[in-house]
């Protein structure tokens, strides 16, 4: 029985990693999701004449979901007015959790994401408010963070006059599945 030249070198390298108390990474989104200290919420039930998942082929688009808090209550108010950049990004992450739940009722399992296409971020702000990209960063850091290079996805991150009941955020994706 012949042995792989690297074996010897691959079984130092794992010694060593675990001698410095080294954790491999989370395998699933989900566990990754745990390490960060998320959870996915409940799914809310849309209140108007739409679906929040529709799939195609091995497409899933997900309709626009607007922010909410940890709690359910939604995180309303202008950017540059009402709420700081900071917690533009907290209201677009929370928003992203979200989408991550619907998404996870459409498919049964986050592993199944090959890639996350496209998100399309509409942040309520004010007129001469320009930092719609540092707002959506908090959708997008968490969906890079939660999935790697398989995260990372095109984007608009658009201002907006008025968003529906006054949330801060509205955000839609596009995700391709296994």
């Amino acid at each position: 029985m012949s042995r792989h030249p690297l074996v010897p070198a691959l079984l130092l390298a794992a010694v060593a990693l675990a001698s410095l108390g080294a954790q491999p990474a989370p395998a699933t989104p989900e566990a990754k999701l745990a390490a960060l200290g998320h959870t996915l919420p409940k799914t809310s039930t849309p209140i108007a004449n739409y679906v929040p998942a529709v799939r195609t082929g091995n497409l899933v688009f997900l309709a626009g979901h607007i922010s909410r808090g940890p709690d359910g209550k939604t995180i309303t108010g202008k950017l540059g007015r009402d709420l700081t950049v900071e917690q533009g990004a907290a209201a677009a992450r929370h928003t992203a959790l979200a989408m991550l739940a619907t998404l996870k009722n459409e498919i049964g399992d986050l592993a199944k994401v090959k890639r996350i296409v496209k998100v399309s971020g509409f942040v309520n702000s004010v007129e001469n408010f320009t930092q719609q990209p540092q707002v959506m960063n908090g959708c997008s850091d968490l969906l890079v963070a939660v999935f790697g290079d398989k995260g990372k996805h095109a984007r608009a991150a658009l201002g907006m006059a008025a968003l529906p009941v006054d949330a801060a955020v509205e955000i839609e994706m596009v995700v391709e599945i296994e």
